[in-house]
């Protein structure tokens, strides 16, 4: 299956990786590179992010987006790295993986106006906001279904993931060198979301992995 959102190897067939570092990268996967919104004081400019995106004609932009775990207000800092990696996304026509952690709705709002010039969006971890699915739809884009499914207690976003459409769904891991040993299997988590969306297995996972096909190749 393919990982869809994660920044280590870990023996998938194919993987989505954001700011791999020094993984060996497979013949099958592919790499996305960009600033975390946590990590936008270190941004480093358009030309790097620019000269990395031109140099791989292969390579993704991500994982980019806003925050507001860590603060209440997104600072306008973190706004302008956004828009400038949005910017360079559309300016090579390439997919993007997107963060939104408790406001969705704000990404939503930020990606709108370059729908048709980047092909495809991945909003990696997405929940919370089910209004927003029939925008994402519109806009191309995917979500991926991630390890919250496994517990029991998360009745809201087991609900939300049973409404998404089957279309747009992929399966992430969002596995990292620090929770390596204790992030579940890809195997693990998209057979507890084809269970509670009443799919048979197989046909999920084949379609999953279509999916992430049609987000990658989509261009």
């Amino acid at each position: 299956m393919t990982d869809a959102h994660c920044h280590i190897l870990r023996g998938e067939k194919r993987h989505f990786l954001c700011e791999p570092g020094e993984s060996q990268i497979g013949a099958n996967d592919v790499v996305f590179y960009g600033c975390h919104p946590w990590l936008w004081k270190e941004w480093e400019g358009t030309d790097s992010l620019r000269g990395r995106i031109a140099s791989n004609p292969a390579a993704g932009v991500g994982e980019i987006g806003l925050d507001r775990l860590k603060d209440r207000e997104i600072p306008e800092g973190m706004r302008d790295v956004f828009k400038a990696q949005l910017e360079i996304a559309a300016e090579f026509s390439r997919p993007v993986v997107l963060h939104g952690a408790k406001c969705w709705g704000e990404v939503v709002k930020a990606v709108s106006p370059y729908v048709g010039r980047i092909p495809a969006f991945l909003f990696h971890g997405f929940s919370r906001s089910g209004g927003l699915v029939p925008d994402i739809v519109k806009m191309n884009g995917f979500i991926s279904v991630g390890p919250a499914v496994l517990n029991d207690h998360a009745v809201n976003y087991r609900r939300l993931v049973r409404s998404f459409p089957s279309e747009i769904i992929l399966i992430e891991s969002d596995a990292t060198a620090d929770n390596a040993s204790e992030a579940p299997s890809i195997e693990e988590i998209a057979r507890k979301t084809a269970e509670i969306r009443g799919e048979d297995f197989a046909s999920f996972k084949a379609s999953i992995d279509a999916n992430a096909t049609r987000f990658y190749f989509t261009a």
